[in-house]
């Protein structure tokens, strides 16, 4: 039987003082959701927290979750969003660069490069929320409920590397369509991969490099077979999106529908973004060993800092190639509200 969401009558138990006014009013309710990564920090440390403390607490118990994790479950993440329009579960999170091969749109949630530090990336995310807001209810028949933060998506090379001009030739790995494109401008050739796959395919030397997360490299122990990390945030910040069947949400009641609304800003999204302030910080650091590392044992990778005439460079691209071709792709209006929402928060535009 699929998980589905079930709204029971409220107790008619007096609800104790010291619970909340606004959880005496909620009806019982069950969701089952499905989180992203398990071996990443932002199931960890926020979704997991969030689902399975956070909300049945503040609820005063009268939201109960089960929960587990796309991989967990042994599904592939740019299929979460359809089985989750199909009502297999209440609610999901995969990172929306995984879905764009059912909504070529929403590459315009997490444009590479243009957001250097947790700050702009939010200014970016917040923009387009009204944007990915519409795909997510026409494309996934979803309620976009929150986006949180990946950190900025790196490159780890198992090759020597110190310019841009360096990644020419060599097989890599993209985060996204917009990342392999951007790669494939720079000369190298852009590799589609699943994330568990990279570690053994650069010891091998079936590719040279790959871009994720700096967290998400080290957790998964991506510098075992790295070298140099390259430091610059070519594959953006992987947005993961949450968001709940459109029929589920619905079907909630009012006073469910304010408690979810409020609870995912103050007691997920905010933490996660507030976190990913320093996360690069802390994550490089233990990547190079170069500052403490809390998180475990530090490696000893090389770490690149590109000089300010790649950087051009890169944005360069970025504009001439790299922004058309989404616009182009896309069709429809998605390039006029793409300037007016993102492109206007980040002092970028897309030529028409």
């Amino acid at each position: 039987m699929k998980p589905v969401l079930r709204t029971l009558l409220a107790s008619v138990a007096l609800v104790p003082l010291a619970i909340a006014a606004s959880a005496q009013d909620l009806p019982e309710t069950e969701l089952s959701v499905v989180g992203s990564w398990s071996n990443l920090p932002l199931y960890q440390n926020f979704e997991r927290k969030f689902w399975e403390e956070t909300v049945p607490e503040a609820s005063g118990g009268k939201i109960t979750v089960s929960m587990t994790t796309f991989n967990q479950m042994g599904v592939a993440g740019g299929d979460v969003f359809r089985m989750l329009g199909d009502g297999v579960f209440d609610v999901g999170m995969t990172v929306g660069d995984y879905t764009v091969a059912d909504a070529t749109e929403l590459e315009g949630l997490d444009v590479p490069l243009l957001a250097t530090d947790a700050e702009s990336a939010r200014q970016m995310v917040e923009a387009a929320k009204p944007m990915v807001a519409d795909i997510m209810r026409d494309r996934f028949n979803a309620h976009m409920l929150a986006i949180a933060p990946y950190p900025p998506q790196i490159v780890f090379c198992n090759a020597e590397v110190a310019s841009l001009d360096d990644l020419a030739g060599k097989k890599i790995r993209g985060s996204g369509r917009m990342t392999t494109l951007f790669l494939e401008e720079l000369g190298a050739e852009g590799i589609t991969m699943a994330f568990s796959e990279v570690p053994g395919a650069l010891e091998r030397g079936v590719i040279d490099c790959a871009v994720t997360g700096a967290g998400s490299g080290y957790a998964s122990g991506w510098f075992e077979s790295s070298t140099h990390l390259v430091n610059l945030p070519l594959g953006g910040w992987d947005p993961v999106i949450t968001a709940v069947n459109l029929d589920v949400w619905e079907g909630l009641d009012p006073a469910v529908q304010a408690f979810l609304t409020e609870q995912v800003k103050t007691g997920f999204e905010d933490p996660a973004w507030e976190d990913a302030a320093g996360a690069l910080a802390r994550d490089i650091a233990c990547l190079t060993g170069s500052g403490e590392c809390t998180a475990g044992a530090p490696a000893s990778m090389t770490l690149v800092e590109l000089s300010d005439a790649d950087k051009a460079r890169a944005i360069e691209v970025l504009e001439s190639s790299i922004l058309p071709d989404w616009a182009e792709r896309a069709g429809g209006d998605w390039a006029t509200r793409w300037n007016e929402t993102v492109g206007a928060a980040l002092g970028v535009s897309i030529a028409n």
